[in-house]
């Protein structure tokens, strides 16, 4: 877990000292590093949904996914919940940056990517943290990008992170063959668009209420679940 320890604390660090530089820059700079923000994002997200579409064996099920976890996502009001508890003491009228849409573009961005989750597995499985430790250079000038216009909130992250690249470690250390390249794939793939969503709602064409879409990464993981389990099954009575 040394190389999660590492890379959760280098989104702490890169968020401080992003929201103490904030204090420097001028308003219309700001402006330009939300812009640009907003762009990346959706750049990044095309990148890795063009990147993994082809290798993905199941065309069909980033599809629905995104439809599947909207609906429980909507259902929940995950976006409305979040975005009160987030920005409770932010007045109706700011104009400023809201910090539940940079909070939820920071958690997919550190979460969502190649490094984030075969990382943690090669930590567990071969006690290599060069993917991690590179995602944690990576990280570290993302948060302070993110902080430079969203605040300090944005290490709020860091306790996501850990958890999300823990699951991927545990999982590994109790079943190497539980995480596939395959969903590897889809969650990247499913990733790749709720990222585009975020850049597209900080440049405030569309507010894709991107908690809302959230739950679709979870998908995945249930059908490769539910898919072993029943092939388990069906070599079992194949074999009787």
């Amino acid at each position: 877990m040394l190389g999660t320890i590492v890379n959760t604390s280098t989104i702490i660090l890169g968020s401080l000292i992003g929201a103490t530089l904030k204090r420097g820059i001028k308003p219309q700079y700001q402006e330009v590093v939300f812009i640009a923000l907003g762009v990346c994002s959706i750049a990044l997200g095309l990148n890795a949904f063009v990147r993994f579409m082809p290798s993905s064996h199941y065309p069909v099920l980033f599809i629905l996914s995104m439809a599947i976890g909207g609906v429980v996502g909507a259902m929940l009001r995950l976006s409305e919940r979040f975005n009160r508890l987030v920005d409770r003491k932010r007045k109706a009228d700011d104009d400023s940056p809201r910090l539940s849409e940079g909070l939820s573009t920071a958690i997919l961005l550190f979460c969502i990517g190649t490094f984030s989750m075969l990382g943690p597995v090669n930590s567990a499985l071969l006690d290599d943290n060069t993917y991690l430790y590179t995602n944690a250079t990576l990280d570290f000038v993302t948060s302070m990008v993110l902080s430079a216009t969203y605040g300090y909130g944005i290490m709020l992250a860091a306790p996501v992170l850990f958890c999300w690249q823990g699951m991927f470690y545990l999982t590994a250390k109790i079943s190497a063959s539980a995480i596939s390249d395959d969903l590897i794939t889809e969650l990247s793939i499913v990733g790749g668009l709720l990222i585009m969503a975020s850049g597209i709602t900080i440049l405030k064409l569309k507010d894709c209420k991107t908690l809302n879409l959230l739950p679709a990464l979870f998908v995945p993981i249930l059908f490769f679940l539910f898919r072993g389990l029943f092939l388990q099954i069906l070599t079992h009575f194949i074999i009787k």
